[in-house]
């Protein structure tokens, strides 16, 4: 009898949400890295390796309409297409591992994901809050818009999904250490978790994550875990297309995912904005591969 355990890989080329080319590359260079070899070791099978449907490079857009997104139509394509992939992943019952791409991806990952999971709980891993709206935005990035969106504060909204798609009690933001204005503002009203850098220098990785799983793992049906590689220190992970200094270090990256698996309540998974264009012989993307392992279980002894 086969025990394996199964995922669903979604590689989703698309790198229209940020602001530098590339991040089109990340799923490319993470499965070359050694993703689904990692995952064998682990007692993964891929029984699914699947690419969402993007649409091609549109004319060049340098700056949106006032209040708009940029290339909003496909994103929104991209979005349909990345929710259907994750949908049909989790309906066959297995866990749902999308490649971006830049963190845009997250929109169709978020709202997929919804449709099984009402109740879910999210961990958000990343640099940046990635909820501005469209009116808040200082670029009209779509990839600094994606919880905005799923929260349902955007004026975007994915075709035939419903919004809110996650609820702010249960969305916890670690790692943030550039945010713009209008994201301080929102996270104080809406009173979102968010612990910094320096609430990691302060109180440590570990007391964080505990912190983190209280909030978004308790009393819910299952964790999402939003890792966009720009968490980590750009001395850690070159590859990405917004780095920020001052980020995680290769170790307490790895603590993260290693008390995250401890939980034993991932439901699902992001990896995001690797870059290769940007990276230093690949090592961006062997980093995303090895946290994933550590993520989905894997340990030094």
């Amino acid at each position: 009898m086969d025990n394996k355990k199964q995922v669903g890989v979604i590689q989703v080329a698309f790198g229209l949400g940020g602001c530098r080319e590339g991040a089109e590359l990340g799923p490319r260079g993470i499965m070359e890295a050694g993703l689904l070899t990692e995952l064998e070791r682990l007692g993964y099978e891929a029984t699914e390796v699947r690419e969402a449907v993007v649409p091609g490079k549109p004319q060049l857009i340098e700056s949106p309409a006032p209040g708009k997104m940029k290339y909003e139509d496909e994103v929104s394509r991209m979005s349909e297409s990345v929710s259907g992939e994750v949908a049909s992943v989790i309906g066959r019952g297995r866990l749902p591992i999308v490649l971006g791409g830049d963190h845009s991806v997250a929109i169709g990952s978020l709202f997929g994901i919804a449709e099984a999971r009402r109740n879910l709980g999210v961990i958000w891993i990343d640099a940046h809050s990635d909820l501005n709206t469209e009116a808040s935005s200082p670029s009209g990035n779509a990839h600094g818009m994606p919880l905005a969106v799923a929260l349902g504060l955007a004026a975007f909204k994915p075709q035939g999904r419903k919004a809110p798609a996650i609820r702010k009690e249960k969305l916890v933001l670690v790692a943030a250490r550039d945010l713009d204005p209008g994201e301080k503002a929102l996270i104080r009203a809406e009173g979102i978790a968010c612990f910094t850098m320096h609430d990691i220098d302060k109180l440590g990785m570990k007391a964080v994550m505990e912190r983190a799983l209280a909030i978004a793992g308790e009393g819910t049906d299952g964790l999402h875990v939003s890792l966009d590689m720009d968490s980590l220190d750009p001395s850690e992970a070159p590859g990405v297309g917004t780095p920020v200094p001052g980020g995680l270090s290769f170790r307490e990256a790895h603590l993260a995912m290693e008390l995250l698996a401890e939980s034993g309540k991932i439901a699902s998974l992001d990896i995001v904005e690797v870059n290769p264009t940007l990276d230093r012989e690949g090592k961006t993307a062997r980093l995303a591969v090895g946290l994933c392992a550590s993520l989905l279980g894997k340990t030094i002894l």
